[in-house]
């Protein structure tokens, strides 16, 4: 079994440790769909792991969508007339929205006013909007700071750029022994919010970290690129490879003080599904897990009819369903170390699951093989099997082609370890063989 190294809570708690300085300096870079942002955040995290980056030019068709213009922004704010800065982007990158477009001019506040984000119920947070696929600018301000800003005039200045440049996703590709491929994909588009999408990012290099120590059965490939339109490009660069995808998972908001939550793929009954509701139900007993719905974060894109992928999301609390979703209360202080190395050990112990699960065939299937004379079963008879004997039994039972090593393992009320480890000496001993 694979990720065994992340699997106990002191291992994932140290490993959590280890990286809450890199999630310290990530967290106050201005990301979004493109620029500079998202390429720097790749770069720190090829410190704990290698990322390769993959730029794919503004304008490239991707299916009903195109690649937008590239945005960078230098400086944003607004100041009162003795240039006093109001409202700075340098303060916090939430303060502008998403893509803004560049503007320079002197306005009152009834000018000003409609360009404003704020939220009334909770005055001391700061909104996370965007305007990406539509030309706008705006600025996200706490309540009370937007209703003591006065009448003007202001001088407002976004030095930003929306010009033809590239999209920016990366990749962690672990080779496998075999065919299949399996995906983890977070997005890198947020800027400034620890839980969403900042936990992610880190659990998924923390993973491909772990996981390049060892020779997974699966190839994995860790992708990391911008919410929508990020998932789509990769698709449209990798469709003719699909057909070798046999899981997956989109994962983020995974540090707050919620419950695991898992989402299932659109098909509802995949190898990720049923690996999902096994491994919570036993490490996890508080998570729930819910059924697909086409909302929420890339799932969607995977799991759209046209591709239908066995993909699904781990996430605590969905997102939109706690209070500082969006906004600069999901911060550093937010996130809880404990929740993000319990993520964290419990999708290593999902990924290990998947990469484990096959199904075998039985080479010696009319009636019992002996197992005792390839040393598989105890010498003295007359006393019930020990459960790795049952387990041989089972997996000889059932091993015709139809049914994997989950299903064995559900049926039989064993264990997965113990399922999977008599397989494994099942084919050491040529008795079965995976198909």
């Amino acid at each position: 079994m694979i990720l065994r190294g992340l699997e106990t809570e002191a291992a994932s708690v140290g490993a959590v440790a280890g990286a809450w300085p890199l999630l310290a300096r990530l967290y106050p870079i201005c990301r979004s769909l493109t620029g500079q942002g998202v390429r720097d955040t790749l770069a720190r995290l090829d410190e704990i792991v290698p990322i390769e980056r993959t730029e794919v030019a503004s304008g490239t068709a991707v299916f009903d969508w195109v690649v937008p213009p590239e945005w960078n922004v230098r400086a944003a704010y607004v100041a009162d007339e003795t240039g006093r800065r109001l409202i700075d982007l340098d303060a916090h990158s939430l303060h502008l929205v998403s893509y803004s477009t560049p503007i320079r001019r002197r306005m009152n506040r009834e000018e000003l006013e409609p360009h404003l984000h704020s939220l009334p119920e909770h005055p001391d947070w700061i909104p996370y909007r965007t305007s990406y696929y539509r030309e706008n600018w705006g600025f996200c301000v706490r309540h009370r700071d937007r209703v003591a800003l006065g009448s003007g005039p202001f001088d407002v200045v976004i030095d930003s750029t929306l010009e033809p440049g590239t999209l920016t996703y990366g990749e962690c590709v672990i080779p496998g022994s075999t065919e299949g491929v399996a995906i983890v994909y977070t997005h890198t588009c947020h800027p400034s919010l620890a839980n969403d999408n900042l936990s992610g990012m880190i659990v998924a290099a923390l993973l491909a970290q772990e996981l390049a120590k060892e020779q997974p059965r699966l190839t994995w490939r860790f992708i990391l690129g911008p919410g929508t339109i990020g998932s789509l490009t990769w698709l449209s660069r990798n469709e003719p490879d699909l057909h070798r995808l046999v899981a997956g998972l989109t994962i983020g908001l995974l540090g707050d003080a919620g419950c695991l939550t898992y989402k299932r793929s659109r098909r509802g009954d995949t190898s990720t599904d049923r690996a999902a509701t096994h491994v919570l139900s036993r490490v996890a007993p508080d998570s729930r897990v819910m059924e697909f719905e086409p909302y929420g974060y890339d799932e969607r894109q995977f799991c759209s009819p046209g591709f239908n992928l066995p993909v699904g999301r781990v996430t605590r609390t969905p997102n939109g369903q706690y209070p500082e979703y969006h906004t600069s209360a999901d911060n550093l202080d937010f996130i809880q170390p404990e929740s993000l190395a319990h993520s964290l050990r419990v999708i290593a112990r999902l990924i290990s699951v998947v990469d484990e699960n096959r199904c075998l065939v039985n080479l010696s299937p009319k009636g019992e093989p002996r197992l005792g004379k390839r040393g598989l079963y105890g010498s003295v008879g007359g006393i019930a099997p020990g459960e790795f004997q049952q387990a041989l039994l089972w997996v000889l039972n059932f091993s015709e082609g139809n049914h994997d090593l989950l299903h064995i393992a559900e049926r039989s009320g064993l264990t997965f370890d113990l399922v999977a480890q008599a397989a494994a000496a099942l084919e050491r001993t040529g008795l079965a063989r995976t198909l």
